[in-house]
């Protein structure tokens, strides 16, 4: 197979399947991801480096496999595997079964519970693109707490650097941008404030989709990403005939060119198509969202924890499942936006927005579902609206994000103000700065707070610095 990750990512992204590896008792693992984001890949790879072995069962390639499972028994299931591939699966832990495809027959699921129960010496890992979907209509009993999971999504901003040998460079964010160095203004030298600044720009227009960013790092031209974008974005256009017959293929079509165009909008349906249904398109939404093609951003009050508690569904946004295969449904050249001064001169600044949700998504445990919130007052004399909402030491963190170095900040001066919050977030192109924010709000209320105003490529590293 040929090289999706480079040793140094692979290395990164092995670290959560070592720590499933090494937990006890280790449940069987499923992995979940969009299409093409590297699932089955990284688990072969990491499965012969870390077991020596790998036995693959692709459900999807050979109809017989889900007939092996009809047995409770899960000795008596791997006996039938044995006969069926012609090879040992010995229960020493020598030997990874990796059931690949697994959407082709979900109901496989439900028969783990016994490897959890029975046999947990197995390391057993289940992976399928369009699993989400095929769960979304199961008719059999999930086992609840008897499966891990691990949610897959595309390379972020460090592994991309990683990918181009910029390993110095990732370490320095890791290690030297500390709160105590911002504060004193040396946490990013300018020279290596716009180096990242460059690296960054250009993972805003490769995208972290494996397949993008291996074309990049063998030939540094833009050329080949464009070729790749078009075929992954043909990918996901061709996977509409597997779930066609729930909703029209026009209207997912339309759908999936909406979420692009409404980057940093309140998502709505009359900018999808004005004859159709809303229902319909919703329902269209929903199928994109289980393939993990787009993800929502849900509006949330932000009183308190957990942010989903006060979510108003009816409200959200939406981003694209990758920001290089945004730029490229968005016909964005990508000359130009090489070449382009300041991401406010693209796409009015949503494509900032993108990447910005895009790494948020990054900063929750890989064993979590990740999920999006921000923040919306949406009165007719008085709106406001916050880009995203984050968590940290229990309490509510407001993320604005400004595509240029400064832009103003009036709601987040009013979300403020009216939660008598004390630390707020900015993410633009400026170089990392801690400032002490005293203004007045536009009804003449007072907002008094810590603004820590960070450069995009710092989203990964906001997690440990809000710390």
């Amino acid at each position: 197979m040929r090289l999706l990750y480079p040793s140094c990512v692979f290395r990164a992204r092995s670290l959560d399947l070592d720590r499933w590896a090494d937990a006890g008792p280790r449940k069987p693992l499923v992995v979940r991801g969009a299409r093409q984001v590297g699932k089955s890949w990284l688990v072969l790879h990491w499965g012969k480096a870390r077991f020596g072995r790998v036995v693959e069962a692709n459900v999807e390639r050979h109809s017989g496999i889900a007939g092996c499972f009809t047995h409770d028994d899960p000795r008596e299931v791997l006996l039938r595997l044995e006969v069926l591939l012609g090879q040992p699966i010995p229960v020493d832990g020598s030997t990874l079964l990796f059931l690949d495809e697994i959407q082709a027959a979900p109901e496989i699921l439900a028969k783990l519970r016994w490897f959890a129960e029975e046999l947990p010496q197995l390391p057993l890992i289940a992976a399928g693109s369009l699993l989400d979907f095929a769960l979304a209509d199961h008719s059999f009993s999930m086992p609840v707490g008897r499966i891990s999971y691990l949610h897959l999504e595309p390379m972020g901003f460090c592994e991309f650097a990683l990918a181009l040998g910029e390993e110095r460079l990732v370490a320095w964010l890791r290690e030297q941008v500390t709160l105590d160095r911002i504060a004193s203004g040396d946490a990013m030298p300018n020279a290596l404030h716009q180096r990242a600044q460059q690296i960054f720009r250009m993972w805003i227009l490769v995208g972290g989709m494996p397949a993008a960013v291996e074309a990049y790092r063998l030939g540094r031209s833009l050329l080949p990403v464009a070729d790749v974008h078009r075929d992954l974005l043909a990918t996901i256009r061709d996977d509409f005939s597997k779930y066609a017959n729930r909703v029209q293929h026009r209207l997912l079509t339309s759908v999936l060119a909406a979420v692009p165009a409404q980057l940093g909008q309140k998502f709505k349906w009359s900018k999808v198509e004005r004859e159709a249904r809303a229902a319909s398109l919703r329902q269209a939404l929903e199928l994109l969202v289980l393939a993990r093609v787009c993800h929502r951003v849900t509006a949330t009050s932000g009183h308190g924890l957990p942010l989903g508690a006060g979510a108003d569904i009816r409200n959200f946004k939406a981003i694209y499942l990758d920001v290089g295969l945004a730029s490229a449904s968005l016909h964005l050249s990508l000359s130009e936006l090489e070449h382009a001064s300041d991401l406010t001169l693209v796409n009015s600044g949503a494509i900032a927005e993108q990447a910005v949700g895009q790494l948020l998504r990054l900063n929750v445990d890989a064993h979590e579902e990740p999920a999006l919130w921000y923040w919306l007052r949406d009165h007719p004399n008085s709106s406001a609206e916050i880009d995203y909402l984050t968590t940290a030491r229990a309490k509510v963190i407001p993320v604005e994000v400004k595509a240029g170095a400064g832009g103003a900040l009036r709601s987040l001066h009013l979300f403020m103000a009216e939660r008598g919050s004390l630390l707020a977030v900015r993410f633009n192109s400026a170089a990392p700065v801690i400032q002490e924010v005293n203004a007045l709000t536009s009804d003449k209320r007072q907002a008094k707070y810590k603004l820590l105003s960070l450069p995009m490529y710092l989203v990964e590293e906001l997690p440990r610095l809000l710390a």
